[in-house]
């Protein structure tokens, strides 16, 4: 089925972008791809940074895209729409993401002054011009983070989907109620889906593995997986990534189709080999990485988006970390030893808390899903990059199949 990919990925985009430039009130003066996420054969979303000549000048803007196999949902239709007779798209500007209503106001220092204001964050008030905004993350359709700061405070600010939003705030109110569960505080919320957290301490693993001596202890990393309380495992289930592995072995395949042999001998070992395995009853993260966690003095101090909290098995965050710290990007020699060592020191530990054979195939699992991102954020070198992804994924398979 036609999922759009081919049109979104090519350069039929262009009449579509500035057909929705024009439609704006500007002339699209050049654009590249920058993002994609592919649902193959339902639908494929794609985001474009695009020069732009408005009345008031030229400004770089970022396009969104999304194309279906089938109808237009009907939050497709908060976008503006355009069709050539043959299939209908739906456009945006950011920050006006048609499932991310208060991305705006997060955006612009003006309204996000206006809120901080009205939410009475701070003891004084403040203008935009007193407001240091960053985009954290951007995934069209499905999440954002903000972070800002002012006056030697920060805070950050999550978009979200209007059909999440009470259950995750309901999750983070669950785990900053919990004694020794360190999730950031949520100071306010507002009815366009904006969640504001107060700053965590310390700094993220994923920086801090790289200073000089251990970050943390793999025994901590346990600790603060297993202080979650028993009502974690009483919420809803979500499925863990190894679920999902045949899906995000045909996205992979997909955009790189030299793997898809090994692929699918890895997913036909990962299923194999976790066949039977009884559904967790254990709180879990969900999607526990070296970005989830800030530390500091060596020392666990936070954990970040808690969204994806539910019953589980401790094997799948671990697993989850494995995979990360496995596939980091663009490291220098001395990073990648540094990595490698502790891998080499943090593994035997997570041996003895779960089992050795399930650890790895899930690892390989979500190392499988990771390597749909070089492809999705239009990487330089994406195809080595999911190369390698592919390879470390086959290497954690190796270790317990034939």
């Amino acid at each position: 089925m036609d999922d759009g990919s081919r049109l979104l990925t090519g350069p039929g985009a262009g009449p579509v972008l500035s057909a929705a430039v024009r439609h704006a009130g500007g002339e699209l003066l050049s654009w590249t791809l920058e993002h994609v996420d592919a649902n193959p054969n339902q639908s494929t979303t794609a985001t474009y940074l695009a020069k732009v000549s408005w009345p008031y000048g030229e400004r770089t803007e970022l396009l969104g895209v999304s194309a279906r196999s089938g109808e237009l949902s009907e939050t497709d239709r908060g976008a503006e729409v355009f069709g050539d007779g043959n299939r209908e798209v739906a456009v945006w500007i950011y920050p006006a993401d048609p499932d991310l209503p208060g991305l705006k106001r997060a955006a612009y220092p003006e309204l996000l002054a206006a809120l901080v204001n009205d939410a009475r964050l701070l003891p004084y008030p403040v203008t935009g011009d007193e407001l240091e905004l960053k985009i954290i993350g951007y995934r069209p359709r499905r999440r954002a983070v903000v972070r800002f700061t002012t006056g030697g405070n920060t805070f950050y600010i999550k978009a979200i989907r209007a059909k999440l939003f009470d259950d995750v705030l309901f999750r983070h109110r669950m785990l900053t109620a919990a004694a020794g569960v360190p999730a950031p505080h949520v100071a306010h919320t507002t009815s366009d889906q904006l969640m504001i957290l107060d700053a965590l301490q310390g700094k993220p693993l994923a920086r801090a593995i790289f200073d000089p001596g251990d970050p943390c202890t793999p025994e901590q990393l346990i600790e603060v997986l297993d202080s979650m309380p028993p009502s974690v495992a009483q919420l809803e289930r979500r499925p863990p990534w190894s679920d999902a592995v045949q899906h995000y072995a045909e996205i992979v395949s997909s955009a790189l189709p030299e793997a898809r042999g090994d692929l699918e001998w890895a997913v036909q070992r990962i299923r194999a080999g976790l066949a039977g395995i009884p559904l967790g009853i254990e709180p879990t993260h969900g999607d526990f990485h070296e970005g989830q966690v800030h530390v500091a003095a060596g020392r666990v101090v936070g954990i970040l988006d808690v969204d994806t909290i539910g019953p589980g098995r401790r094997a799948d965050d671990l697993a989850c970390l494995i995979a990360h710290l496995s596939t980091i990007q663009r490291m220098n020699p001395a990073q990648e030893a540094k990595v490698r060592d502790l891998l080499a020191r943090w593994v035997p530990v997570f041996d003895r808390r779960v089992d050795p054979v399930e650890l790895r195939l899930r690892a390989a699992a979500v190392v499988i899903s990771l390597a749909t991102g070089p492809y999705r954020s239009q990487e330089p070198n994406w195809q080595e990059s999911t190369r390698q992804m592919v390879r470390s994924a086959l290497a954690l398979v190796r270790q317990v199949a034939g």
